[in-house]
C-alpha cells in the first residue's frame, strides 16, 4: 500500500515521483486506513499543515481520489472523504469479483511457468506474515500494513498474466475502495476475531488456479464475499432518514 515510503520514489520502478503524487499517496493511505472518517471535511488549509504540501498538489490529489470514489465534493461545502455505505460495499465487491474472474480466467489460459512460481511466491510471503503475527500474539500497525501488501500481491499475482492493462487497473482500483472499508476493521480487530481461516481459502484458490480450473473463479468469488459479508456485519450504519 502506499505511504510515507513512497513519498519520494515511485516503489515499483524507484523513479522520483511528483508533489501530486506524494500527496495522493499520503492522502488515500490517510482515507483508506480510516484516520479521516467517513464525510470528514478535506480542507486545504489542515490538509497544507498536516502534509506540509502546497494546494496545488493536494487539489491535484483530491480531483484524482474523487475519480477513485473516495472523495466526494459539493459546489459550497468543498472536498470530504466519501460516505461508506451498505449499497457501495456490495456493488465495489461485485464488481470486483466480475473484473478479477474474467482476469483470472484469461490468466489461467495464458498463464506460463512463471506465472505460476509468482502466485506460488506471493502466497508463501503471505503465509509467513500471518505466522509470524500469530506467533508475535500483538498486532502493529506496521504489521497490518506488511500484511497487508502481501495480501495485496498475492491477489494481484493470480490475474497478472490476463494480457488487459485496463482490467489490471480496474482490479487495483476496486481493491483500494473495499480497502477502505477493510483496513479499519482489522485495526478494530473486527475482522481477525471472526472465525474464519482466511489462509486455507487463500490455499484453496491457489490450488484450483495452478489445475487451470474453474473452480478458483468461484473460490475467488466466495473469498470475496464473505469478507464483504463480515465488515457489513460490523459496521455501524447510520440509520435511515
Amino acid at each position: 500500500m502506499a505511504g510515507a515510503a513512497g513519498d519520494r520514489r515511485n516503489a515499483s520502478e524507484g523513479e522520483p515521483v511528483t508533489l501530486g503524487e506524494s500527496a495522493y499517496q499520503r492522502l488515500r493511505a490517510d482515507i483508506v486506513v480510516g484516520t479521516f472518517k467517513a464525510g470528514e471535511p478535506l480542507r486545504l488549509e489542515a490538509l497544507r499543515q498536516r502534509y506540509g504540501l502546497s494546494f496545488s498538489p493536494l487539489r491535484e490529489a483530491l480531483m484524482r481520489l474523487q475519480s477513485e470514489r473516495l472523495v466526494s465534493s459539493t459546489a459550497l461545502r468543498g472536498f470530504s472523504v466519501a460516505p461508506l455505505s451498505r449499497s457501495e460495499i456490495e456493488d465495489a465487491t461485485e464488481t470486483r469479483i466480475l473484473i478479477e474472474s474474467e482476469a483470472l480466467r484469461r490468466s489461467m489460459r495464458n498463464g506460463d511457468d512463471d506465472w505460476e512460481a509468482g502466485i506460488v511466491a506471493a502466497f508463501h510471503a503471505l503465509n509467513l506474515q500471518v505466522e509470524r503475527q500469530r506467533v508475535a500474539g500483538t498486532v502493529e500497525a506496521a504489521d497490518l500494513f506488511a500484511m497487508e501488501e502481501r495480501h495485496h500481491h498475492f491477489h494481484q499475482a493470480l490475474i497478472a498474466h490476463c494480457n488487459s492493462p485496463r482490467l489490471l487497473e480496474l482490479a487495483d482500483q476496486l481493491y483500494v475502495e473495499t480497502q477502505r472499508y477493510r483496513l479499519p476493521n482489522y485495526f478494530g480487530g473486527t475482522l481477525g476475531k471472526r472465525r474464519r481461516d482466511a489462509a486455507a481459502e487463500h490455499r484453496a484458490i491457489m490450488d484450483a488456479t495452478l489445475r487451470r480450473s474453474d473452480d478458483a473463479v468461484r473460490l475467488l468469488a466466495d473469498h470475496y464475499r464473505k469478507t464483504a459479508e463480515i465488515i457489513e456485519a460490523s459496521i455501524e450504519w447510520p440509520t435511515p432518514k
